[in-house]
């Protein structure tokens, strides 16, 4: 019976010990971050907000809305692309991988003045 108590004791401090070996691991996995949201509208013919500044390597989501008809937004550098649905608002993840300053603008033309409606991404490192 002494054997059998002995191989117990070991089975369950082992069981301990695994639990304890998970419980600290988990504790050191980083914690997925939520992207940073950031709010766009787009009316003729301008964004607001015409800056945006981003860091590398950090997620985030542009919602973009527009105020009174369909408009379109392009990145060419960062090669992400969108139509913006007057009051709907889309949604554009992406995680900056490269540093620099990006121009976004409508690629739907709305008006005398589409060719003046445009902003800048500065990513950051």
């Amino acid at each position: 019976m002494t054997g059998l108590l002995r191989r117990l004791a070991a089975g369950a401090g082992f069981a301990v010990a695994v639990c304890a070996g998970a419980i600290a691991f988990h504790a050191v996995l980083p914690m997925a971050a939520e992207p940073r949201v950031i709010r766009i509208t787009a009316k003729k013919f301008e964004y607001n907000p015409q800056k945006i500044v981003l860091k590398k390597g950090v997620p985030v989501v542009l919602e973009l809305v527009a105020l009174d008809r369909i408009h379109g937004f392009r990145i060419l550098g960062l090669g992400l692309r969108a139509d913006v649905l007057p009051d709907q608002a889309v949604r554009v993840e992406f995680t900056p991988d490269k540093a620099g300053r990006f121009v976004f603008a409508c690629d739907v033309f709305c008006g005398d003045g589409h060719e003046d409606m445009d902003g800048v991404i500065v990513v950051e490192e």
